[in-house]
């Protein structure tokens, strides 16, 4: 099963677009993994191995941070209506809640000089004296920014780092031991870009703000390998109240964007299922070249892991194979679960 899928990663790799990939295809308790190519091109070859750990980038904010904040949602000490001035007293704006922030509505804006340069004290106070613009509420506008706000909005609340909350709340107790902020080996890490200023990217975060705030970032800076992620889809897909309620997760398939119809749910993008009966699901992808798709309702997943940075980035015409590639996963998996309702 997932043939065509497998060919349209495996072509991704045959024609240089990425290194290598690692992916997986959950239906239900079946758990289809795979890998192809190499994890590292340069300073040589390397072929990839199984379960390695990536730097999965943006996939920290629904890992890790959405569920963070919707913990404290169910226990009572913080609401979606919330202000974010009410925590964190620097930032000026009384408009911004927690859900403009956790559907990337805030309209937060503006520019910081020598950003990466900076300390983390330093881009601490830059960041909060940015200000909101024009697409407040009136448009989806993704940002990393959203998600360091809602990682110290976090800390504000239980007096840690997010990304130790991440690890207590989210990571223990679903069992991703082998996830981590902190790589100790870092030959057990799929390097990622070859930088002027870094070398070799391996072990430590890509993303620059995450690289300066450390365990004060919300946005990324998490690395995982296949089957923690595995772990993580199946207890999204089952009855169990974890990582998030069970009816916080029927909340996922709904617009949660102020206006309605801005194609954004708590911290993932919302996408539509063709076929017999056609509905929502939900994705995120990572910069580094990682996504993950969940169909709640058919109890279906894939976990798509490369390093599309390797060895330089930022590899734009990845973007659009990676979205064909989810396409072509959609109408196979729709195709799986018609088959599978005939053979009933």
């Amino acid at each position: 099963m997932y043939e065509k899928t497998v060919a349209a990663i495996t072509d991704l790799v045959n024609d240089g677009t990425v290194p290598g990939v690692s992916y997986a295809f959950i239906d239900g308790s079946q758990v289809r993994r795979g890998l192809y190519g190499a994890e590292a091109l340069l300073p040589s070859y390397e072929p990839l191995k199984a379960n390695q750990l990536y730097d999965v980038a943006s996939l920290t904010k629904v890992v890790g941070t959405v569920n963070v904040i919707m913990q404290l949602i169910t226990a009572g000490k913080l609401a979606l209506t919330d202000r974010v001035c009410d925590y964190l007293p620097q930032w000026q704006d009384n408009r911004v809640t927690v859900r403009h922030l956790i559907t990337h509505t805030s309209g937060i804006t503006g520019y910081i000089p020598h950003r990466n340069k900076l300390t983390a004290v330093e881009l601490h106070t830059a960041l909060l004296g940015l200000h909101v613009g024009e697409n407040f509420e009136r448009k989806m506008v993704y940002s990393d920014i959203n998600f360091i706000f809602l990682g110290w909005i976090a800390e504000t609340i239980l007096g840690k780092p997010i990304q130790t909350l991440i690890t207590e709340m989210v990571l223990q107790p679903l069992g991703m031991n082998e996830s981590t902020f902190q790589p100790t080996d870092s030959t057990r890490c799929v390097p990622t870009e070859w930088s002027a200023t870094r070398g070799l990217i391996r072990g430590a975060v890509h993303d620059p703000k995450a690289f300066v705030l450390k365990a004060h970032c919300g946005s990324a800076g998490l690395f995982s390998t296949l089957n923690d992620l595995v772990t993580f889809e199946q207890a999204m897909l089952s009855d169990s109240d974890l990582p998030m309620t069970q009816q916080q997760k029927a909340t996922l398939l709904a617009d949660q964007t102020p206006l309605h119809h801005q194609g954004r749910s708590f911290g993932w993008a919302l996408l539509q299922v063709k076929g017999p009966t056609p509905h929502l699901c939900i994705w995120h992808s990572g910069y580094t070249g990682t996504c993950l798709v969940l169909d709640l309702q058919t109890q279906q997943g894939m976990v798509f892991l490369s390093n599309r940075v390797h060895p330089t980035a930022p590899n734009e015409a990845f973007l659009a194979r990676r979205n064909a590639i989810i396409d072509v996963y959609l109408a196979e998996k729709a195709s799986y679960v018609s088959a599978e309702v005939k053979a009933d």
